[in-house]
């Protein structure tokens, strides 16, 4: 299907993985300095991710010589925290960091990413997922829409409207 390996993130992945979000938001117009701070959670994976009983993915291309590849995608599970706008509950889990390089992408990434999430949260006993988006990232939005992910709601913050979604399991 393609050339894409989903493996766990791994410390030295550190760098990448902030390199791609930023690239991959900077594309969409997303990407703004001033609330840069918000992004704290990608300096910290294992312990806001993998240390709290999460997940944290990366999906690399090429590094066939036994080399480490090209870290093009991305995506997080996190026990559903009481912050973020998100309910406490201890039965579903929150979808975070889902990045796809934007030359990498229409490629299906993303939705290998998000199968193995999902995957991994029914492993881990999680119910329910949610997560959130923004208008501006229209390619996420259908992504999550053609999983079967609802809307619930939509809410104004200091960086702009978000789009909250949730799926049972």
């Amino acid at each position: 299907m393609s050339d894409l390996t989903i493996r766990d993130y791994e410390p030295d992945d550190a760098e990448a993985v902030w390199d791609l979000h930023e690239r991959a938001l900077r594309d969409i117009g997303a990407y703004d300095e001033e609330y840069a701070h918000l992004d704290a959670d990608l300096r910290a994976v294992e312990s806001e991710y993998l240390d709290a009983g999460g997940e944290f993915l990366v999906g690399e291309i090429g590094g066939t010589d036994g080399s480490g590849g090209e870290i093009v995608a991305m995506g997080a599970l996190q026990p559903s925290p009481e912050v973020d706008h998100h309910e406490t509950d201890p039965d579903a889990a929150v979808v975070r960091r889902m990045r796809v390089d934007p030359a990498h992408q229409r490629r299906g990434f993303g939705s290998r990413i998000l199968r193995e999430l999902e995957a991994r949260a029914r492993e881990s006993g999680f119910d329910r997922l949610v997560l959130d988006t923004t208008p501006d990232q229209e390619s996420a939005v259908a992504l999550y829409e053609s999983f079967g992910y609802a809307e619930t709601r939509r809410e104004s913050t200091p960086v702009g409207e978000m789009i909250f979604y949730e799926r049972e399991l």
